[in-house]
């Protein structure tokens, strides 16, 4: 689909390859698991013009593509489930492998702490249990589970546990990378894999308890950056013109040279 009129219209691609704001590796590399023949998940950020936001046609909140492992959400989707504390989200922001990040992706990065809170130990638990019970599902009905995903699912919890614990998000595996990689190769055996996610689970329980972060995000911190970038690209497109833009009952949020 394309979204805007005559030549200028976009293409879900065109969006993520002109404007993507931030870009990164995920999966296997960005966990420190990789081994020969992983594949290279990247996750993108990009931010759609202003004005395509006025149109009936909205633009995609999301594209897959155009490269092979690749996926990408509009910069304000892509806010709005972090708030949410959703698990993959918030590790996108927190990869040690950034490929790109222009001024807005810099800006996205240096806020990432505002949408670090406690909602993530029911967000992040939540995916667990889900995840856990498709592995048992397998075991019912093939005698074991998909390895791969157990090694993932047991990082996931470990990850979860250590930001209730510290406040920050780490996500690559460091010192327990042997091990996990023992999981994925089928060399623990299943009941010693589900007591081991029972542990993470209930140390993920008591950490939660005198966690350092917040109960909820910085939401206003977060709709304020989204304020600025949307009404900059306005600002772009009009030719620097300051006229009254969608949502200017927020002028008060407005910062001088915005």
């Amino acid at each position: 689909m394309t979204y805007g009129d005559g030549d200028c219209g976009l293409t879900g691609e065109r969006l993520v390859r002109e404007h993507t704001v931030y870009s990164c590796v995920m999966g296997s590399r960005a966990f420190g698991l990789a081994t020969e023949g992983s594949d290279t998940d990247r996750r993108g950020v990009f931010l759609a013009p202003t004005a395509l936001q006025w149109r009936f046609t909205k633009p995609p909140t999301h594209v897959e593509g155009p490269a092979e492992e690749q996926f990408s959400w509009e910069l304000e989707r892509f806010c709005e489930l972090a708030l949410r504390a959703n698990p993959n989200i918030l590790e996108c922001l927190h990869s040690p492998l950034v490929e790109y990040a222009d001024a807005t992706g810099r800006e996205l990065l240096a806020l990432r702490g505002a949408f670090l809170s406690r909602r993530a130990h029911t967000t992040f638990v939540r995916y667990a249990v889900a995840q856990r019970r498709k592995l048992e599902a397998d075991v019912r009905q093939y005698g074991e589970p998909r390895w791969k995903h157990a090694m993932h699912l047991l990082r996931l919890l470990g990850s979860c546990r250590d930001l209730l614990r510290t406040g920050e998000l780490v996500i690559d595996a460091g010192g327990g990378r042997d091990r996990l990689l023992a999981v994925k190769r089928g060399e623990v055996a299943w009941d010693e894999v589900e007591r081991w996610m029972a542990r993470l689970a209930e140390e993920a329980d008591r950490a939660a308890e005198g966690s350092p972060l917040p109960a909820e995000p910085d939401t206003g911190a977060v709709e304020d950056f989204l304020y600025r970038v949307r009404r900059a690209s306005a600002l772009a497109a009009d030719g620097g013109r300051v006229d009254r833009v969608a949502g200017a009952g927020h002028t008060a949020a407005v910062r001088p040279g915005a």
